[in-house]
């Protein structure tokens, strides 16, 4: 067994956190993203404030996309909140994955309450990468570097995609923010281990577009159900019959 990866306190592992952000290849995604997202707040009128405020509030660019473009329309306060509400959700089995691996060393509900906050998809699929390497009562620290690191990138970026709207085209802003989607999914190809997990990727490559295609509502939502419930039943039936 490898022998884990120890620090001689909480603020160096989140140094340590910060450094793994930025020479992660997320640092390079999220710098896209979110250039494209700074250079759709400019073209709504949303000030440079505005947009940096969101980001550290929201800390989740699909949401933020929602919020920008909806608020942007005019549309219902109500409707906004619960759009961005639902985009939120996704994110919810993320953290209960992930706080197994973070749990030795939360000590008070503020740490949870900042887990929640913080995780984000790039978080998380670092989170799982590195934190199994790592003496278990630094994993927090890290994590909290980790999450810092990579939301002071999307700040950063969103300024530069601000300042930058007025020369970026529409299909270069909007292929940037197409970067996320597309790192998660290598990411979650990448880090599928077992075999539910690989049914669950399949079927959701299928069924997302499918359902797209033929314009369900709650598209991804019901995608995840489904496609996630054909995985664990064939998961449980494989099982039962070895």
């Amino acid at each position: 067994m490898a022998e884990l990866r120890t620090f001689s306190n909480r603020s160096a592992a989140f140094a340590a956190g910060m450094r793994s952000a930025w020479f992660s290849v997320f640092f390079l995604v999220l710098g896209g993203t979110y250039i494209g997202l700074g250079a759709l707040a400019h073209d709504f009128g949303f000030t440079i404030w505005w947009l940096t405020a969101s980001t550290i509030v929201v800390w989740a660019a699909p949401a933020q996309v929602i919020l920008i473009s909806t608020l942007g329309t005019g549309a219902a306060f109500l409707e906004i909140a619960v759009a961005v509400s639902l985009s939120a959700v996704r994110l919810f089995p993320m953290v209960v994955a992930l706080l197994p691996l973070v749990r030795p060393a939360m000590k008070t509900r503020g740490d949870y309450a900042l887990v929640t906050h913080f995780t984000s998809v790039s978080m998380w699929v670092e989170s799982f990468r590195l934190l199994p390497g790592i003496t278990p009562e630094f994993r927090l620290a890290f994590c909290y570097g980790l999450s810092v690191g990579y939301m002071a990138t999307a700040v950063v970026f969103g300024l530069i995609g601000f300042y930058l709207a007025a020369g970026l085209p529409p299909l270069l802003a909007a292929t940037l923010l197409f970067l996320t989607p597309m790192s998660f999914l290598t990411s979650t190809a990448r880090n599928c281990r077992e075999m539910i997990d690989v049914l669950a990727f399949i079927f959701g490559i299928v069924l997302g577009p499918l359902f797209a295609w033929y314009q369900v509502g709650l598209d991804l939502l019901w995608t995840g159900v489904i496609g996630g419930g054909l995985a664990y039943g064939i998961h449980r039936l494989r099982e039962a019959l070895t």
